[in-house]
């Protein structure tokens, strides 16, 4: 889901100043104790809905079989009453177990998949608990919090060594790190954020200690699959991060940060000059020098081990110097490189890693082999996507041209024996346009595929994009962070979309619902038949294609319309004061030829 949605989401349910309120207590160091009121409220609720069935998970079924359309055909008092009354009293459904393959290795990930219900009720509990976790987390944290992005970690990594020449690297991996995290631990870190409402902390214990179908009861890790999951984890390791940045970077000392204190510190003190970026369980701490990193590596392993319970593979953690060899981070290969021909400086180079390029090769043989089978406009689609999407990831790769070549050539063969029958080779210079728009640095000369009208993209050109650190000032719970990512919508004034939403009817389904309040504000909260503005209580959400004539609750089914016009889309014989334009005429026998009745033809009059 776009950042901007949510946001967008927020405003429309009128739970945006809420969690502006939740954000700065938290930032005051305040303790919540009655944030079950919240979580329970009929907008958070119905926020949590409309958050959820954006996800493309939520057609996934859980051990009971139901997905978020048997949830959307249930009318609001329905929804919110159920939610309410598993709250009281909270007890998750087994979750289902499933295995997906795991990038770059035959093993399998283990997924634990909840229940419907189970997800909708941790998305009213992370909607309230995100606002308060985000002022206590790391600023060099990036994994699954908002506006945060893989780019902005591998961003901030080509920071520190091309301008803090952080050129030694230490690489931790964890073992098993969502499988493995303490209950115990967990809750207690949980409390000391300040979430200190015993009835919710009871929810999120119930919620670690769920059973997984076959599997028995966990002692033991958060499921990968649950939407509080990713949460819980940032909270496991956000004790991680702040005790390796009070090593240096947030380390205060008695006389104040004065300008000389890092050159002091680095030959007088004690003190480990280094940086932690980590996205979610994979991070890295970069060091000046390799005593310093062989001490953060000792002192990281002793405090996973003993604070958190966590264990590292041996085999994967070292320290790394990154002048003479590269790490690997979040798909991409990161060395020190001499900056020409000076002898000290040094800058980042990054490429794919060697995972990456093997998983991109045979992720578009595979794609290349469909196209065969299938010979489809959908599967050239499916094949394009595929290009575009490992060309906007690896596209801030320093060296990705070169990356990308190589995958090119490995697929040369595979491309030109599958397809030579199949496809039409054009040159490039004789493709469209706005095909050309979507590539760059390609010769006039380059062979170009056609298959079904649909050319296949050069998986060579991409449009290179420089790393960008993420600014602090962003924010979801600021207005001033806002402003940096996002405009309040200004279609509608709050005030008369609360309004509206208190006039509609709780017998409405939640999807029906839910697609009036937008489809109120994409009108500008107008009629749709005559253009006039809307008071909320005369406004009437109404189905274009009827229900009893299998229509949908779906948005694009909905429209917005005064009280006044409803007669005239059942009926034309009645007396007007004022005559319908064509433009209202055309709108308003859509209307009508979906219910199968005759069009209006001579001047009509509205009453």
């Amino acid at each position: 889901m776009l950042k901007k949605d949510k946001l967008r989401y927020n405003e429309y349910f009128d739970m945006q100043s809420i969690f502006d309120e939740l954000y700065q207590q938290s930032r005051n160091n305040n303790n919540f104790y009655k944030l079950m009121e919240v979580i329970g409220s009929k907008q958070n609720i119905r926020l949590a809905y409309r958050n959820l069935k954006g996800n493309t998970g939520s057609k996934t079924k859980g051990t009971d079989g139901k997905t978020i359309e048997d949830i959307s055909k249930l009318n609001d008092e329905m929804l919110i009453k159920e939610v309410r009354a598993r709250l009281e009293d909270y007890n998750p459904l087994p979750v289902r177990r499933v295995y997906i393959p795991k990038p770059g290795s035959d093993k399998k990930r283990p997924l634990g998949i909840p229940t419907i219900w189970d997800r909708l009720i941790q998305q009213c509990i992370l909607q309230v608990l995100e606002p308060i976790c985000e002022p206590k987390f790391h600023n060099h944290s990036y994994g699954f919090r908002p506006n945060r992005s893989t780019h902005h970690a591998v961003s901030r990594m080509v920071s520190l060594i091309n301008l803090g020449k952080h050129y030694y690297c230490v690489d931790i991996d964890i073992k098993g790190f969502f499988d493995n995290v303490n209950h115990g631990k967990l809750m207690k870190q949980i409390w000391n954020l300040g979430i200190r409402d015993k009835r919710l902390l009871c929810i999120i214990s119930k919620l670690l200690k769920c059973e997984i179908e076959g599997e028995g009861i966990p002692t033991k890790g958060t499921p990968q699959g649950g939407i509080l999951s990713p949460l819980l984890s940032n909270i496991v390791l956000n004790e991680l991060d702040w005790w390796i940045s009070d090593q240096w970077e947030t380390y205060m000392p008695r006389k104040g940060n004065n300008k000389g204190f890092a050159n002091y510190a680095r030959q007088y003190t004690n003190l480990k000059d280094g940086y932690i970026v980590r996205y979610a369980d994979d991070f890295k701490i970069m060091c000046r020098t390799y005593p310093e990193a062989q001490r953060y590596y000792h002192a990281v392993v002793d405090f996973l081990n003993n604070r958190l319970g966590l264990e590292i593979s041996p085999e994967k953690s070292k320290v790394t110097n990154l002048k003479k060899n590269s790490s690997d981070f979040l798909g991409f290969k990161i060395k020190a490189v001499p900056q020409g021909k000076s002898k000290y400086g040094y800058v980042a180079k990054t490429d794919m890693c060697e995972k990456a390029l093997k998983k991109s090769k045979a992720n578009l043989r595979q794609k290349i082999l469909e196209i065969q089978n299938h010979t489809n406009a959908e599967e050239v689609k499916k094949y394009n996507s595929a290009v575009t999407g490992i060309q906007n990831y690896y596209r801030i790769a320093t060296n990705v041209y070169n990356n990308l070549t190589e995958v090119d050539y490995a697929l040369l063969r595979t491309r030109n024996n599958r397809l030579r029958k199949k496809a039409k080779i054009v040159r490039f210079c004789e493709t469209p346009s706005d095909f050309k728009k979507k590539t760059t640095g390609i010769r006039d000369c380059k062979k170009i595929y056609r298959i079904m009208d649909i050319h296949m993209l050069p998986i060579t050109g991409v449009h290179h994009k420089s790393p960008m650190n993420f600014s602090q000032e962003i924010c979801n719970y600021t207005e001033k962070g806002r402003k940096k990512i996002h405009n309040n919508q200004r279609a509608v004034e709050s005030s008369k979309l609360k309004a509206f939403q208190m006039f509609l009817n709780d017998e409405d389904t939640i999807e029906f619902r839910n697609n009036m309040v937008s489809k109120f504000v994409a009108q500008y909260g107008k009629c749709y038949i005559t253009g006039n503005e809307l008071e909320p209580e005369n406004a009437v959400g109404i189905r274009i294609k009827p229900r009893e004539r299998n229509g949908t609750d779906d948005y694009s089914n909905i429209v917005i319309v005064s009280k006044a016009v409803i007669p005239l889309i059942e009926d034309t014989n009645a007396d007007y004061c004022s005559s319908l334009s064509e433009k209202q005429k055309v709108k308003l026998n859509r209307l009508r030829r979906a219910r199968k009745l005759k069009p209006v033809k001579g001047t009509c009059k509205l009453a």
